[in-house]
């Protein structure tokens, strides 16, 4: 409906989230200052300052290739992430978080649930033979 993405009327579903951010990890300058743990703008005469509402992309374990989080009241708290886990490239979308930190939690559980996944997938896997 308008450009903000704050009126309740504009409507996006998980897929529409995740092709937007996989085209949004392809502008280095979006990578770059969707990572950012804070950053300082001049206006007139007063430096602003902005801090990222994203926790994790302060963490040295999480290699977050771009991110946006938001809120409107239809959606809830939102988070949408292109990152790496062991060696994958992935797209995490979580809508509708409670509270304000549940959106961080729900993808450290994403994570630490892939991590579990991909380890038992390689152990099941045979060794290929010579």
């Amino acid at each position: 409906m308008e450009p903000t993405g704050l009126s309740d009327e504009n409507v996006a579903s998980p897929e529409d989230l995740s092709k937007l951010v996989m085209a949004a990890a392809k502008v280095p300058q979006i990578r770059e200052y969707s990572t950012d743990t804070r950053f300082e703008v001049r206006v007139g005469r007063r430096m602003m300052r902005y801090g990222n509402t994203d926790s994790l992309v302060s963490r040295p374990d999480w290699k977050i290739e771009v991110q946006k989080t938001g809120y409107i009241s239809r959606a809830g708290r939102c988070l949408v992430m292109q990152t790496v886990i062991e060696d994958r490239t992935i797209v995490i979308v979580l809508l509708h978080s409670f509270g304000k930190h549940t959106r961080v939690a729900d993808a450290r559980r994403v994570r630490k649930w892939m991590e579990a996944t991909l380890l038992q997938a390689t152990q099941a896997t045979p060794p290929a033979s010579t």
